[in-house]
């Protein structure tokens, strides 16, 4: 038996009145998904700790069957960790985001934040301006290291565990009363702007219609993570299909395989098939049991407020991950188990983060069911099948 998650980050939603009181995932064409639900158990599962905030790094441990108030002790740490950042115990990781704030003249704590990715800024445009801002920020006590897109780490030496702000949350607010309270990094997020906001990138970048990326923006800080081996608790062997460091770190924390996709970035035009033939190669033609296929569009989408994208995220997700990956465990002839669900919601109306329940779909291929519904949030939730502790479910996945 192989063993499929399929996360569409994000991916649940709110009855949106546009899409005639629909979700995305309920407005969106997904034939494949459609067909699947026929044959598979549905319900509502709970990935995000009551208390705990509702992030893609709860959430994934949640979904991967690590409980987050025993494992969780940060985000960045984890993004760390798939960059490669040699970590010491008393080292404070930190997510750098190269973010959009407005460029109006005033000043600092007064300009807006317009967009957390900077429009989805490449890893290579994105590096050379971190790179700017270390030859005049970076010291003994700060480390930056370049991650993916607009994703990057900085690493504090005897650092504390301090309270941030995830940009994503404050999109067009005003700044000021979201920076941090430490004055150092704050400080650092200051110059940043000054260094960045006239790069010869980010003036080509408006031309083109682009957000800049002006200006770093910290948060999610943590200590060093200690995660069980994957295949110790579960006695398969894992590999994590994702173009994001957080999922990636969460892996090489978990002792779990990762493998780089060219031309992967987290974006909605990521390369889809490539990660189908990662996950697909790995399970059959190596010796792993289990692929997460992570795929991080809809929550960008959701991120960004864009109705329309999200839908087609999500039809994406459909076409060209789901429809692909069974077509190949079918035709190879293996016995297999797919779990499709996102980590958490990112409904458009809030442009962030939700706590609510989530639906999931569980196929097997050795044992199909005769149902009558589509996979989506109302659905799921008429179902009656629930799953109150989230690092539980995929106990129901694994099971013999």
């Amino acid at each position: 038996m192989k063993y499929v998650v399929v996360l569409g980050d994000g991916m649940a939603d709110e009855p949106i009145e546009a899409l005639g009181g629909k979700t995305p995932l309920a407005y969106a064409n997904t034939p494949i998904m459609d067909k699947l639900s026929k044959l598979s158990e549905i319900g509502m599962v709970h990935t995000i700790p009551d208390g705990m905030k509702p992030g893609s790094d709860t959430a994934n441990l949640s979904v991967m069957g690590y409980d987050p108030k025993k494992y969780y002790s940060g985000r960045s740490p984890l993004e760390a960790l798939s960059i490669g950042v040699p970590m010491k115990d008393t080292d404070v990781a930190i997510r750098c985001n190269i973010v959009t704030i407005s460029e109006e003249n005033v000043p600092f704590e007064e300009k807006t934040i317009i967009d957390h990715s900077s429009s989805e800024i490449s890893t290579e445009d994105c590096a050379v301006l971190l790179k700017e801002v270390m030859k005049e920020l970076a010291n003994k006590t700060y480390q930056f290291y370049v991650g993916t897109s607009y994703r990057h780490c900085l690493i504090w030496d005897k650092g504390s565990v301090v309270e941030l702000t995830p940009p994503h949350d404050v999109l067009g607010q005003v700044i000021g009363q979201h920076l941090p309270q430490n004055e150092a990094l704050r400080e650092m997020m200051r110059k940043s702007y000054d260094i960045l906001v006239n790069h010869p990138i980010n003036i080509e970048r408006k031309k083109q219609g682009l957000n800049p990326a002006n200006c770093c923006w910290f948060w999610g800080a943590g200590t060093k993570p200690m995660l069980d081996s994957f295949e110790e608790k579960t006695g398969k062997k894992g590999m994590m299909v994702s173009a994001v460091d957080l999922l990636k770190g969460i892996a090489v924390g978990a002792g779990m395989g990762t493998v780089e996709v060219e031309g992967a970035n987290g974006g909605l035009h990521t390369n889809y098939a490539g990660k189908v033939d990662a996950a697909a190669k790995a399970l059959l033609e190596e010796d792993y049991d289990f692929v997460y296929i992570h795929v991080e569009a809809p929550d960008e989408m959701g991120h960004q407020g864009s109705m329309e994208r999200k839908v087609q995220a999500i039809e994406y997700l459909d076409e060209k991950i789901i429809g692909p990956m069974v077509e190949k465990l079918e035709q190879a002839g293996v016995d297999f188990r797919m779990l499709v669900l996102p980590d958490h919601p990112t409904p458009i109306r809030v442009r962030t983060h939700t706590s609510e329940n989530v639906p999931y779909m569980l196929y097997d291929s050795t044992n199909k069911q005769t149902n009558v519904w589509n996979y989506n949030e109302a659905e799921a939730l008429k179902s009656g099948n629930l799953e109150p502790v989230g690092h539980q479910l995929i106990e129901k996945l694994l099971e013999a």
